[in-house]
């Protein structure tokens, strides 16, 4: 069966859009897809608000980077903030919602927060019927990402995808893809026509150094340092957007252009990084993935407190970077990097195992062929998961009415719906159950007075049931 699809990111930074085009590559290519169109949702916003969300957050990150740790903190736990769409951005978000609901896609993948919390609050009201996927784009999880219905969520890496296993969610909706990256990180280069375009030679160490696309002044103090070594090097600068750096950098390396090779924004960056011995920039999802699908070592500046300071951590762990502490050290890390050849080729094959440049299609593929529908998870279901995973907790709720319980679907056997043993117990008073499991029946919840049940369980149920009358269930 042919199915249209719609794949959902968000412009803030380069990275989301990136894993949607390379998603879109793939899913472009099945032959099971009739039609396939990316969105960035920001493009159908009030540009006041697209600032806000966009140039704001870049002004936070550079004027009080302690204030963005803080924020990604109190979000970091499963449904720290709720599933709902805050109002600030229904209001403002009515234009991606009627663009969502004319296209009427059969799969949604979100590869931003946002716009996989906006399909989901259209799912729970009836208004759109499809199934979402959930691609995130950092090597953790942070608890924005989760939504009160999805069909599957893809995580980086293992350690993420046990973390919410752990938390409660029912792992047969959980994959450890990778992050979506170009479909080039997996093919071969050509390695003399790369290293003729850009002028560089052969058998010399040949640094990245990339200030990303916005262009970071700090690509400028690497370079200031970098002129004093004497190690054998080459170095591409790749300035982003940022005319003025460029200029800055070219008037800096004019005498000196045997060594620096200076770019502004580029499309050659996957063939420059599959080419080069060290990446040295900010640890983004993206970027992070990106290298690491290429084989290329990184050395970490200035991540930004939260996600970026997360992925640092997971690169240091796996051996694949070494991370900068001291802007005024910068060059003299890299001179010990370049003086230990065996180091670096620890750190190249740390990253070739790290990488993951099937990403895309390992997400293509899982969502094209499952057919199931989405897991549902109820109001105090969420208040379970957020407070089963504050450490300073018992790891298990307080109240035996508060432990998460699992229905599955007994035909398909996947899990469909996460409530509380609080909740089973009132909804078996109601439903026919036998054994181990139950039926829900359409009919039967309509019967059901409020006063019996939890309106919002009834409302849960019902979409759990879908087109269908009625279900069997298993409960875990």
């Amino acid at each position: 069966m042919e199915r249209k699809v719609m794949i959902l990111s968000a412009g803030v930074g380069s990275g989301h859009n990136s894993a949607a085009a390379a998603l879109q590559r793939v899913v472009a290519n099945r032959p099971d897809v009739s039609t396939v169109t990316t969105l960035d949702v920001l493009t159908t916003t009030p540009g006041f608000y697209r600032a806000v969300y966009d140039d704001g957050y870049f002004e936070m990150v550079a004027r009080a980077p302690w204030l963005v740790g803080w924020g990604y903190d109190q979000a970091d736990g499963p449904f720290q903030l709720g599933s709902r769409v805050p109002w600030w951005d229904r209001i403002n978000t009515t234009e991606t919602v009627a663009k969502i609901k004319e296209f009427s896609p059969d799969l949604v993948l979100a590869t931003h927060f946002l716009p996989a919390r906006i399909v989901a609050n259209l799912q729970t009201s009836r208004d759109l019927f499809t199934r979402l996927a959930i691609i995130t784009t950092d090597y953790d999880v942070q608890g924005l990402w989760l939504t009160n219905t999805f069909s599957r969520i893809f995580l980086a890496r293992e350690e993420s995808r046990q973390y919410l296993i752990s938390s409660g969610f029912p792992e047969d909706r959980l994959t450890a893809s990778g992050i979506p990256v170009r479909y080039e990180f997996g093919q071969q280069v050509n390695r003399a026509a790369v290293l003729a375009t850009f002028g560089l030679r052969e058998g010399v160490p040949i640094l990245l150094i990339s200030a990303g696309a916005a262009g970071g002044a700090y690509a400028l103090r690497i370079v200031q340092q970098m002129q004093d070594r004497t190690e054998p090097f080459q170095a591409v600068v790749v300035c982003g957007h940022n005319a003025d750096l460029k200029q800055d950098v070219d008037a800096l390396v004019r005498h000196d252009t045997d060594r620096f090779h200076v770019l502004g924004y580029t499309t050659a960056m996957p063939d420059l990084m599959r080419v080069a011995s060290l990446f040295i920039g900010k640890p983004g999802g993206l970027s992070s993935s990106e290298a690491m699908a290429a084989g290329l070592p990184m050395a970490l500046i200035n991540p930004i407190p939260g996600q970026e300071v997360r992925n640092s951590d997971y690169l240091l762990e796996q051996g694949a970077a070494v991370r900068n502490n001291y802007e005024t050290t910068i060059g003299w890390k890299l001179g010990e990097l370049l003086g230990d050849p065996a180091r670096l080729a620890r750190m190249r094959q740390a990253a070739v195992v790290t990488g993951r440049p099937a990403a895309a299609t390992t997400v293509a593929e899982q969502m094209l062929a499952d057919r199931d529908g989405q897991l549902w998870i109820s109001d105090k279901a969420q208040r379970s998961l957020r407070e089963a995973s504050h450490l300073d907790k018992p790891e298990r709720p307080a109240s035996s009415k508060q432990r998460l319980r699992t229905l599955f679907d007994a035909e398909s056997g996947r899990s469909a719906a996460l409530i509380t043993d609080g909740q089973l117990t009132e909804l078996s008073k109601v439903m026919w159950a036998s054994g181990h499991g139950m039926t829900l029946e359409r009919s039967r919840l309509r019967e059901i007075s409020t006063l019996q049940l939890d309106p919002t369980l009834i409302t849960m149920l019902r979409n759990v049931l879908g087109h269908r009358s009625a279900m069997k269930v298993t409960i875990d």
